[in-house]
C-alpha cells in the first residue's frame, strides 16, 4: 500500500479541484496512482453531475476576454444554481480559463465544450463536471460569441465581480482609425445601458418590426383618424421606437445630442458587430420558497 502523503493529497486537488477528502480517497482507492485517481475522480464527478443536472442553472458569471493583439474577443455565460457560486474562487478560475479557450474555438457552445480543458485535465465539459462533483452545484456552459476586427475589439463587464467577470458583459467591435479602443469600450458600456435589440434598423428581427407595427397600427386606429393619416403616424412612430431599439439611432448615453452612429463617425470608427449577454437572460429560475426549504431541511431533525 503507497503512502497517501500531504504532498501527494495536494497535488491531486490542484489536477482536479476536488475536495481534500475526496482527493485523499481517491488515492486511497487507487493505491496512490495519479492518473487512476483522476480517473476515479471524474467517474465520481459525472455520478454527482447527473443527480444535479435537473436543478435550474440561472445564476453564476458572464466572463470576457481579449486576445493579446485586441483584434478578437470571446464572451462566455457559464451558470450555477446560486449567486454564492460566484464568489468561489475555483468557479471563477476557472471561467476564465474556459473564457481564454473560447478565443481558441469556432462553431457552437457544443464546439467549446469539447475543447481542450484549460487545467490539461479532459475538456472543457470534463472540467465543468469536476466543479459539480468540488461545489455541489449544478453548472451549465450556457453559450459563447466571438468578435473579430482588422481594428479593435473592445470589451465591458458592468459591477464586474472580478476583473473581466459579471452579471453583464459586453464586446464590441470596430474597424478605422483613431483610438479604437476608447471609443469601443464607451459604445460597450452604451450597450450595457441600454440593451439595444440590433446594430442597424437593417439587423431588427423582421418579426419585431411586424409586431411593433401591429401594435402602433391599433392603438393609432383607436385615435379614429382617417387611414391616410394613421399611416403618417405609423412611420413617426416606428422612427422612434429605432431610436429606442437600434443601437447606432441611439441618442448616445455619454451626449445625448449625439446618436451612437455619429459618435462612431466622428471616431473614425466603423462598427463590425457587438454581443450583449445578460447573465440568466430566458432561464426560467425556480420560485423555491426559501423558508419552506429550511422547513423541509429541518422536519423530523
Amino acid at each position: 500500500m503507497a503512502e497517501i502523503t500531504a504532498a501527494l493529497v495536494k497535488e491531486l486537488r490542484e489536477k482536479t479541484g476536488a475536495g481534500m477528502m475526496d482527493a485523499k480517497k481517491a488515492l486511497v482507492e487507487n493505491d496512490g496512482d495519479q492518473a487512476a485517481a483522476i480517473e476515479w475522480l471524474r467517474a465520481k464527478g459525472l455520478s454527482k453531475a447527473a443527480k444535479k443536472s435537473d436543478r435550474a442553472a440561472a445564476e453564476g458569471l458572464v466572463a470576457v476576454k481579449l486576445s493579446a493583439d485586441g483584434k478578437s474577443g470571446a464572451i462566455v455565460e457559464l451558470n450555477a444554481e446560486t449567486d454564492f457560486v460566484a464568489r468561489n474562487e475555483i468557479f471563477q478560475k476557472s471561467l476564465d480559463g474556459i473564457a481564454e479557450a473560447a478565443l481558441k474555438v469556432d462553431g457552437a457552445v457544443d464546439a467549446l465544450a469539447g475543447a481542450p480543458s484549460p487545467d490539461g485535465e479532459g475538456s472543457v465539459d470534463d472540467l465543468i463536471k469536476r466543479m459539480i462533483a468540488t461545489i455541489g452545484e449544478n453548472m451549465t456552459l450556457r453559450r459563447f460569441a466571438k468578435l473579430s476586427a482588422d481594428g479593435r475589439v473592445s470589451a465591458y463587464v458592468h459591477n464586474a465581480v472580478v476583473p473581466g467577470m459579471g452579471k453583464v458583459g459586453v464586446l464590441v467591435a470596430l474597424d478605422g482609425s483613431g483610438d479604437l479602443e476608447d471609443a469601443g469600450r464607451k459604445v460597450a458600456m452604451h450597450i450595457a445601458a441600454t440593451s439595444p435589440a440590433a446594430a442597424t434598423t437593417a439587423e431588427l428581427d423582421p418579426a419585431l418590426v411586424e409586431s411593433e407595427k401591429r401594435v402602433l397600427t391599433e392603438q393609432a386606429r383607436e385615435s379614429g383618424k382617417p387611414d391616410a393619416v394613421i399611416e403618417k403616424m405609423i412611420v413617426g412612430r416606428m422612427q422612434k421606437f429605432y431610436k429606442e431599439v437600434v443601437l447606432v439611432e441611439q441618442p448616445f448615453i455619454m451626449d445625448t445630442d449625439k446618436t451612437v452612429g455619429e459618435f462612431l463617425k466622428e471616431q473614425g470608427a466603423t462598427l463590425k458587430g457587438f454581443v450583449h449577454y445578460k447573465l440568466g437572460e430566458g432561464v426560467e429560475k425556480a420560485a423555491d420558497n426559501f423558508a419552506d426549504e429550511v422547513a423541509a431541511l429541518t422536519k423530523g431533525a
